[in-house]
């Protein structure tokens, strides 16, 4: 009797072990590949930019630095209302064959790894870019008004006030309407894919 209750424990250390093995292997994949695509999107986005910025005059870059701007408060939005929204309504939709619902379920139950690609990877590298954007646009500035004094610190600050006060509200109408955005974003992707 008390070998059969040793063995059962000792099965069940085996497969708490197995899980958490394959736990910590498939977090340190996940680890990688965030890394690798992060570094990958930051040199290629920055090149891009900062060498198209370079050649532009101070208003098509203004626009620019908007636009990123604004995608990284989009995707921050995306990644937040990934993980409020709830699997039920889905669910109900999936059930009912409309279209997007089920890319929109893999979406929130991949809403850990959706909401660190929206919010961190590209929010992170919108970030950056707004950075160094913002300093090419204040050398602009500098040497075309002939400015004596230093205005980057003017323009980081301004961006970094929209970045941080777009993130603020962009959080609440994520929680607010996040069954609408998955929807949208599932019905997005849906095109890329079929569903089964």
């Amino acid at each position: 009797m008390k070998t059969e209750v040793k063995s059962d424990s000792n099965n069940s250390l085996k497969k708490n072990s197995k899980k958490d093995s394959k736990k910590e292997s498939s977090e340190l994949k996940w680890f990688i590949t965030v890394f690798i695509l992060s570094f990958i999107l930051s040199i290629i986005f920055s090149f891009i930019s900062t060498s198209a910025i370079g050649k532009l005059s101070i208003l098509p870059a203004i626009l620019i630095l908007i636009l990123i701007i604004f995608l990284g408060i989009l995707f921050d939005i995306i990644g937040v209302a990934v993980t409020v929204a709830k699997e039920a309504h889905f669910h109900a939709k999936a059930s009912k064959k409309i279209a997007g619902s089920k890319t929109s379920l893999k979406l929130i139950k991949n809403s850990a790894k959706v909401a660190n690609i929206c919010a961190d990877v590209i929010g992170d590298i919108a970030g950056v870019l707004s950075g160094s954007i913002s300093a090419l646009i204040a050398m602009k500035i500098t040497s075309s008004l002939n400015v004596s004094f230093n205005i980057q610190f003017i323009v980081s600050a301004i961006v970094a006030s929209l970045t941080i006060g777009g993130k603020a509200i962009g959080k609440g109408i994520a929680q607010r309407n996040s069954t609408e955005i998955v929807g949208v974003v599932g019905n997005i992707l849906r095109g890329f894919y079929r569903e089964k």
